[in-house]
């Protein structure tokens, strides 16, 4: 699937977006320490905090010893992964520390690059220069067997309270094992509905269909605790004041989606690693009423879904349908109802009866996910839980009036029709 060129958003048209932020917000993207102050007020994870440098003198109150090893040095205003130290493990009865590019530090090694990070040598922005010492966020293990000896990360774009798409980027040999595309990590894109890998991104420029070190599939890959990652992304947002913003998470194994830095100035190699442009996405969600985070997350996967998981499971043969298949609609509170219904090709989203939708309890106002034009006026969009054919979904219906009078209470539209056949007979 190529990407549609009207629908990328470039580097000029990002400033429609980044403009909308306040200076506040930005103020956030420019220090990380600013950053961790406010999620911990707000009780966002982010990983904890050892020691903070602001000048030379800070040396000397620094214990080496103490800090619990594995840990990482970094600039507080830094980007791009630049000044980086990952402390792996401390060798015992030695005051030596090993790094996850295998080098061995000492206490002055150590020393020296916090000064040189104070002198701004790995600082982005401003001129007051500050270094970080925080707890390393170990890898998921559902996600260290595709990475190479760092921790993967997971960014997530978000606009309007609207997760809007998303990737995770896997460090490799070539960039030294952190999550950087510069350096050579790879990007996979993500089904935000899912939480399924797509698509394979070496670096910032190559297509993959596997992975170089190990010939796994880039494809099928379940990011844990998506639904959290997708919230607390929203979340973050919300509390900094961001508009429109990138979102760099860690998946810690116990604690979960953990915040690893805000960045008001996201790049754009998320649309090669998802092969689909941000401006659509972008002008779809504009001007949406979003009541909170959890309300952000359900458009997204409504609005965004690949349904690429569908893809995975017709490997092993493709499911055929009727024109006019038996559907199980499931209600707020696990009632159903079986009901006709018709494949309407013509529909780009799938539409329930009102009364359907209010008899299973679907209907609640104040629930709703958006209000679309029809031809029959403003009408209300919900979540729909059904089935076809044993295989359960959860989609966007709008609902309408006009089947109420119709035998077919469900129309499917294409968005969800795709990965099946259609035929004549159940």
């Amino acid at each position: 699937m190529a990407v549609t060129p009207s629908h990328i958003l470039g580097m000029n048209a990002r400033y429609k977006y980044t403009r909308l932020n306040s200076s506040k917000s930005k103020s956030y993207g420019f220090s990380k320490l600013q950053t961790k102050v406010l999620l911990n007020s707000h009780d966002i994870p982010t990983a904890q905090v050892y020691h903070v440098f602001t000048s030379l003198q800070d040396l000397d109150d620094v214990n080496w010893e103490i800090i619990p090893a594995p840990f990482v040095i970094k600039p507080a205003s830094g980007s791009a992964g630049k000044g980086i130290i990952v402390v792996t493990k401390k060798i015992a009865n030695q005051s030596t520390w090993i790094t996850s590019d295998n080098e061995h530090l000492s206490e002055d090694d150590m020393d020296l690059h916090v000064s040189n990070i104070l002198d701004g040598e790995f600082s982005t922005w401003g001129s007051s220069h500050k270094a970080i010492v925080e707890e390393m966020i170990p890898s998921h293990p559902a996600l260290l067997k595709y990475s190479y000896r760092g921790t993967p990360d997971i960014r997530v774009i978000v606009f309007n309270s609207v997760p809007i798409m998303a990737m995770a980027r896997i460090p490799t040999k070539e960039s030294h094992g952190r999550a950087n595309l510069d350096k050579g990590a790879i990007a996979l894109g993500i089904d935000l509905a899912t939480g399924i890998s797509t698509y394979g991104l070496y670096g910032k420029s190559t297509h993959i269909s596997r992975f170089p070190h190990n010939n796994k599939k880039v494809n099928g890959i379940m990011i844990p605790e998506w639904s959290k990652v997708l919230k607390t992304a929203v979340e973050a947002a919300t509390v900094a004041g961001y508009t429109f913003m990138g979102a760099d998470l860690f998946i810690h194994p116990e604690k979960g989606p953990m915040i690893v830095e805000l960045n008001g100035f996201p790049g754009l190699s998320i649309q090669l690693a998802n092969r689909s442009g941000l401006k659509r996405r972008l002008e779809r969600v504009e001007g949406l009423d979003v009541r909170d985070a959890e309300h952000g997350v359900k458009i997204a996967q409504a609005l965004f879904a690949e349904h690429f998981s569908d893809n995975i499971k017709a490997e092993g043969g493709i499911t055929i349908i009727p024109t006019e298949p038996t559907v199980t609609v499931y209600g707020d509170h696990k009632e159903k109802q079986i009901v006709t219904g018709l494949v309407n090709t013509g529909r780009s989203r799938s539409a329930i009866s009102m009364k359907l939708a209010e008899e299973l309890g679907l209907l609640d106002f104040d629930d709703l996910l958006w209000q679309q034009k029809e031809v029959e006026g403003k009408v209300p969009v919900v979540e729909v839980t059904y089935s076809v054919k044993d295989k359960k979904h959860k989609t966007a219906m709008v609902v309408t009036r006009r089947l109420d009078r119709s035998k077919h209470k469900v129309e499917l539209g294409r968005k969800d029709t795709t990965g099946f056949l259609i035929g004549d007979t159940e």
